[in-house]
């Protein structure tokens, strides 16, 4: 864990500091509970109320995580109380809900001094708000390649968490529980933030571990042949290089180049290529709402129908089928709604009624 001081953390330790968590549509909610739980059990193992913590939404409203589950918000985003740390829990739909209440929220916190956290693909919101500047965030790796669509002059970091000042960013999943625990260690002690992963059983790790297990090979202090491969392969995406000239950008012979693909991933550079692009326009269409030729022609297809027939060959459906089965699971409207709806539906005069019409 990093232990340099920041502005806003000095400020935040001299008092409990307050965390404001942003629940937005199908946000993670194992990033809320890795967070929550954290602070609980250090609240708890100090015997003191070290910290406390909030929920807002849009709205005030009851919001809908990605597994289905629903969470009540304490404050809407126009009388939320002030906090130190604003969270945004972004997930599935990270560009559908960027509201104008969110970006002012975001601008106002930012403004009184709070630090803006954005997890999984809370960058999305922090940036469309103005805030990022010329930082790279970090986004979930999935949705890195959207994220560099709609912020073309923003990179972003592969690692699993960064603190820069007045702002946060952090991966997602597990990633979450490895930020909180640096947030904790800097605001109350290291000590009390060990306690809290032995109670959790996990082993903290530091801000710049890769977000995936491949990204390096085992022994590797630079990035593997492999992994540089596939690396160029997603930089370039919407025009595919010929092996040639895969070969000649890696500073390698073809043969060489042939040889990691099929050793390392089975396939030949063509094929992991294909496998490539495709994992890319599933990542598009599950994080995006651009039209499906758009993310062809994104992703190297001049065609949508080559595009569809390729998609439906890796994924077993097509792109459209794809799109629209996630997302008829991804309900935000009020529960109470959808409950009373469910029972009027099942009402015995109700039903009596339509059988006589």
């Amino acid at each position: 864990m990093h232990v340099e001081q920041n502005p806003v953390i000095a400020a935040a330790s001299s008092r409990r500091p307050r965390f404001a968590f942003m629940l937005q549509p199908e946000f993670p909610m194992n990033a809320l509970i890795m967070a929550t739980e954290a602070l609980r059990i250090a609240n708890q193992n100090s015997g003191q109320d070290l910290f406390e913590w909030t929920m807002i939404s849009d709205h005030g409203e009851a919001v809908r995580a990605s597994n289905g589950m629903w969470v009540s918000a304490h404050h809407d985003l126009a009388d939320f109380p002030r906090c130190d740390f604003l969270v945004v829990l972004e997930g599935n739909l990270p560009t559908q809900n960027i509201s104008a209440g969110v970006r002012g929220a975001l601008r106002n916190a930012y403004r009184h001094g709070s630090m803006i956290v954005g997890v999984d693909t809370g960058a999305f919101a922090i940036a469309a708000a103005g805030l990022t500047g010329d930082r790279a965030p970090v986004v979930h790796w999935e949705a890195a390649s959207s994220y560099h669509e709609h912020f073309p002059d923003s990179g972003t970091k592969n690692q699993i968490y960064s603190i820069d000042r007045q702002l946060a960013f952090c991966a997602g999943g597990v990633a979450t529980l490895d930020l909180i625990l640096d947030l904790i260690g800097r605001l109350r002690g290291t000590v009390l933030a060990r306690e809290v992963a032995n109670a959790l059983i996990h082993t903290p790790r530091n801000d710049i571990h890769p977000q995936r297990t491949d990204d390096n090979e085992a022994g590797e202090t630079k990035p593997s042949l492999s992994r540089r491969i596939v690396a160029l392969m997603e930089g370039n995406l919407d025009f595919p290089l010929e092996p040639k000239s895969l070969a000649r950008h890696l500073g390698i012979s073809v043969r060489t180049l042939e040889r990691c693909c099929l050793t390392r991933f089975g396939q030949t550079p063509n094929q992991l290529y294909l496998r490539t692009r495709l994992q890319a326009a599933r990542n598009l269409l599950f994080y995006e709402e651009r039209e499906i030729k758009d993310i062809a022609v994104a992703c190297g297809f001049s065609y949508p129908s080559v595009f569809s027939r390729a998609f439906s060959a890796q994924f077993g459906q097509s792109p459209r089928a794809f799109r629209r089965a996630f997302r008829e699971t991804q309900l935000t409207v009020r529960p109470e709604i959808m409950r009373m709806s469910r029972t009027y539906r099942s009402d015995p005069e109700v039903l009596a009624e339509k059988a006589t019409r």
